[in-house]
């Protein structure tokens, strides 16, 4: 080895000793007679001092030096003097004093600072990545992510699971998003898929007995970017033979809590997590993943309103739509340019329009709400009596602004839930130091696909529905909940799953109501509908995204791109490759492949 211990690791019961260090250099201060440089390795920065008297040689050299040279350096640990000591270091109680200096790679000026926490345009640090990951708050990210997963897998190897590894390349079977494909070379015409998710193959391994399976397993979905999703990602996938759900929820909850407790200090975690169901958190906060940190419940005004004579509003009620709203605490005395503003983020989110009414803090309650009190962007179309009604719904208080969506149930929950979200944490009602975990059950198992003018699984095709629903399968399969759950956190989905169907018979009934023939099943599902002809378990799992779950245990991050070390941009590309790319005819040949321009 070219180093004895890691610079990061010297303490004070060092001192007196003579290390060898290797790493990079972090800054570099000259003092006229004396040169400090801090050195930085994986496991932190220690200061080197370079006293002429003691070692001219080694001072003659580390005159030379600049940042990120990587060096070798010989010397002798030493508390620091009293009153230099550095308390925001953990090795700020020593220093070392450089006997012999080695220089074993030079370096150009780095395109970014690595040495300061300054913003940098991400194109550039995923373009120069192994600069980024040099930097400190990256490396603790990376770091995190493999604590997390040495976490899980001794978690899961103490409760007598079995790690299991499954095939990348597979066929092609429709799961929800786009599967990335393979040409076969071997079989022209042929192409392998790589999976979405082990989700076959795991219900595979409960039919082979193995009871109680996990995997940290890489996954590829060609599907629309945004910042928590990327083309290739990795999951802890698990799956246990002869349990419930009330097993399995049981499991997600004292691993995703005891995960946070170890690795999480800083995070608070509420116990036991709740579990508020799916038609509720839609109903409450317009989304499946709710941030629970903070109140701000949509309130149903559909009722309340089905005498108005506002003309929007009535005709959203005569299309059989909904009137839902929220109330933002302390924006009622707010400028028009901010209730403006939040109208355009509206319409972002999908509304045609936002109704918004501010209720002046001149009142002394909604109650004695007159009209200067009240300014609402319906103008006159609104009663007092109808603003002071919205207003008791809502629970909306005298200084508070009123936001109302319109239109179908779909399109008023996604925009109210978002706004929701948005004014959670400008407006500060949120604890970042908080992770508010919450279990999300009861899920439809379809939803109706108006443009295909088909049902779709809400989950994926393999997903078991309640007993008690099965009976609705072929007479009302909208109205048949899912045996799945979800746990989300801070609003954000962390894992998800269900329990399995594990029946042929009850399989081919979920794939008729889906639209699959009998032919068509057998064809892209015959290995799983023929196993569970073999005495299958009852069976299910889960699975949760390693990236997502770093990103929230971390102290910063903002993207799971933050906690990969080598991803994609939002536009699927890869700046240090410059991957996807083209590839030599000669292998396009061999492919029997031919590229048309269109």
């Amino acid at each position: 080895m070219l180093k004895t211990t890691n610079a990061g690791d010297l303490r004070a019961a060092h001192a007196g000793q003579t290390v060898t260090l290797a790493g990079w250099v972090h800054r570099r201060r000259d003092h006229g007679n004396l040169i400090f440089i801090d050195l930085r390795d994986r496991a932190g920065v220690a200061q080197v001092v370079f006293n002429p008297e003691l070692a001219p040689d080694a001072h003659n050299d580390a005159q030379r030096l600049r940042s990120e040279w990587v060096v070798q350096i010989v010397g002798e640990v030493s508390l620091r003097p009293e009153g230099s000591r550095n308390d925001n270091l953990p090795t700020g109680e020593i220093e070392v004093f450089a006997k012999e200096l080695k220089v074993l790679a030079e370096s150009k000026t780095p395109p970014f600072y690595i040495n300061e926490d300054a913003q940098v345009d991400e194109l550039l640090r995923m373009q120069y990545r192994y600069l980024d990951l040099r930097r400190p708050v990256m490396r603790d990210y990376l770091l995190l992510r493999h604590r997390i997963v040495k976490f899980m897998r001794d978690y899961l190897d103490e409760r007598d699971f079995a790690e299991i590894e499954t095939p990348i390349l597979i066929k092609s079977t429709p799961e929800g998003a786009r599967d990335y494909v393979v040409p076969s070379r071997v079989y022209p015409g042929k192409f392998y898929a790589l999976p979405q998710s082990p989700q076959q193959l795991k219900q595979l391994l409960m039919v082979s007995g193995f009871e109680r399976y996990f995997q940290i397993a890489r996954c590829f979905r060609d599907e629309d970017l945004r910042a928590d999703r990327q083309p290739e990602f990795t999951q802890l996938d698990l799956e246990m033979s002869f349990v419930d759900r009330e097993d399995i929820l049981a499991l997600m909850e004292d691993l995703h809590v005891s995960l946070v407790k170890t690795l999480a200090p800083h995070l608070t975690v509420r116990t036991p997590i709740p579990r508020i169901s799916h038609a509720e958190s839609m109903a409450k906060y317009g989304t499946d993943r709710p941030d629970i940190r903070f109140e701000m419940h949509l309130a149903d005004l559909t009722n309340v309103l089905s005498g108005t004579g506002f003309r929007v509003f009535q005709s959203v009620i005569a299309s059989k739509g909904v009137i839902k709203a929220i109330a933002a605490p302390g924006m009622g005395d707010g400028t028009r340019r901010q209730a403006d503003d939040l109208v355009t983020l509206a319409r972002n989110f999908g509304a045609q329009g936002l109704v918004t009414i501010a209720l002046k803090s001149t009142a002394s309650s909604v109650e004695t709400l007159t009209g200067d009190d009240v300014q609402s962007s319906a103008g006159k179309g609104l009663a007092l009596e109808e603003i002071q009604s919205i207003a008791r719904t809502v629970g909306a208080n005298p200084g508070d602004l009123i936001l109302i969506a319109a239109g179908p149930a779909n399109t008023v929950h996604t925009v109210l839930g978002q706004l929701r979200a948005h004014l959670g944490h400008k407006l500060e009602l949120v604890d970042p130091n908080e992770l508010a975990l919450v279990f999300i059950i009861d899920f439809p198992l379809f939803q109706w696909n108006e443009d295909e003018n088909r049902w779709d699984a809400v989950h994926h095709p393999f997903t078991a529905p309640k007993d008690e629903h099965i009976g609705l399968l072929e007479t009302d399969p909208g109205a048949v909940h899912a045996n799945a759950y979800d746990i989300a956190a801070n609003g954000m989905e962390l894992a998800g799953g269900s329990i399995r169907i594990h029946r042929r018979d009850l399989q081919e009934r979920v794939f008729k109501v889906l639209g699959y023939s009998a032919e068509q099943a057998q064809d892209r599902f015959g290995q799983l509908l023929e196993a569970f002809e073999y005495g299958a378990p009852p069976h299910g799992g889960f699975a949760g995204g390693i990236e997502r779950i770093t990103m929230m245990l971390s102290k910063g991050a903002q993207s799971i791109r933050d906690v990969m070390a080598f991803p994609k941009t939002q536009a699927g590309v890869d700046p240090l490759f410059g991957a996807p790319d083209v590839v030599e005819d000669k292998h396009l040949k061999e492919l029997h492949i031919k590229i048309v321009e269109e």
